[in-house]
């Protein structure tokens, strides 16, 4: 439908109104061969969001003003969410994560970050947690969101626990696998080529066999997961690598050949409809070249900033507009057991992850924990809500 993007409202607009008045008499098949594509990119021009986020009752505040910016300075909401005890030992391990890497800068567009500025974000939010009376002296930094309004898309990730063997059969024959240790540089196979042409067979790469390539892909996905062996072991398996293409989202892909409804996307309908439709699952699996290995050892879930994550507040960000160490405020989607939005809450969020699929200031990627709750969770999150970076009231804008 290649003029799916005309808005009428064009036609209100005053300078639009101009141009057409001039050509009321020369309507021509010709002029008007001429005139439609202008139309069509000016309306274009104005969706704000992707399509596939555009369901009803998304959370999105269409409202809001638009900046060019990329933080926006505000105050501090009144009554800040105080967290409860397992938020301490995330922050603990924060802190630890900081101290750590070697003091640095962040070029965040309109504002300079610095190391120890995360730093101090974190020892004032300690400190008020230790003295709830004190109220910590920070600035809050809007980001832009995904339409520079502040829309910031909230999804989220778990930790599955994955039925494995050691040993392939007939059912278990699907590989998790480590990285290649190949020479830097040397090109990595995609998804079709590993998963269905067996690119890296006989390897000694594989660490466990599943019955699903369909949970395998989903497992490369959340990025890590815990697999139980048939004699009761368990290992859990962290992110490992990436075969360095590019990511796609089959959700929207799925979404853009009207297979299901922007509403009704989720992990779940992506699951139920390969289910469905087995005779297209390489095809629309593929269209996904990423592919994530894995790697063994650790006892607790651990995201890119190499600390264990806190359930219900660490997330995933990009880390070009949001830095690993950042305590961020987040207002995010209150959803009813249907998965509908039902109000935002305000909670704190800590910076500890990365993803693939997370680009830009428009999307976080919440982590809900290990097992079948935080599965059921994280497959409703897809709303927007709004997120503030926090700075000690000295950071530079």
């Amino acid at each position: 439908m290649p003029y799916a993007c005309i808005n009428l409202n064009l036609l209100r607009d005053s300078s639009v109104l101009s141009f057409l008045s001039l050509a009321v008499v020369p309507m021509t098949p010709r002029f008007l061969v001429l005139l439609l594509p202008l139309l069509i990119l000016s309306a274009c021009s104005t969706r704000e969001i992707d399509s596939s986020n555009d369901f009803p009752n998304n959370g999105r505040d269409k409202e809001a003003p638009k900046r060019e910016q990329l933080y926006l300075g505000e105050r501090l909401p009144p009554g800040f969410p105080y967290p409860d005890a397992t938020f301490v030992n995330g922050i603990q391990q924060q802190i630890r994560y900081l101290d750590r890497i070697k003091p640095q800068n962040y070029d965040l567009d309109n504002i300079q970050v610095s190391r120890d500025d995360l730093r101090a974000t974190a020892e004032e939010i300690r400190t008020w947690i230790d003295h709830p009376t004190y109220w910590p002296q920070l600035s809050a930094h809007q980001i832009a969101g995904m339409d520079q309004r502040g829309n910031v898309q909230i999804t989220g990730y778990y930790v599955p626990i994955m039925s494995v063997r050691h040993q392939p059969d007939e059912i278990y024959k699907y590989p998790l696998y480590r990285k290649p240790n190949l020479p830097k540089g040397t090109p990595l196979p995609s998804r079709e080529q590993i998963d269905f042409e067996g690119a890296l067979d006989g390897q000694g790469l594989e660490i466990a066999y599943t019955s699903s390539l369909v949970d395998n892909f989903f497992l490369h996905v959340q990025g890590s997961g815990m697999v139980e062996f048939e004699d009761g072991e368990r290992r859990l398996l962290s992110w490992g690598g990436v075969n360095g293409h590019a990511y796609r989202s089959i959700g929207k892909i799925l979404i853009e050949r009207d297979e299901i409804p922007r509403a009704e996307m989720s992990a779940q309908a992506i699951r139920e409809w390969l289910a469905a439709h087995p005779e297209q699952m390489r095809e629309v699996m593929s269209t996904n070249p990423s592919y994530l290995f894995f790697s063994e050892g650790l006892t607790q879930p651990v995201g890119a900033a190499n600390v264990p994550l806190t359930p219900l507040y660490s997330v995933a960000v990009d880390p070009k507009v949001i830095p690993l160490g950042s305590i961020l405020l987040g207002e995010v989607p209150k959803l009813n057991a249907q998965g509908e939005l039902v109000g935002h809450e305000f909670r704190l969020l800590l910076a500890q992850d990365k993803g693939g699929a997370i680009k830009g200031p428009g999307h976080i990627d919440w982590y809900q924990g290990i097992g079948e709750e935080a599965h059921f969770h994280a497959g409703q999150l897809k709303h927007f809500g709004r997120v503030w970076l926090l700075l000690p009231r000295s950071t530079k804008q």
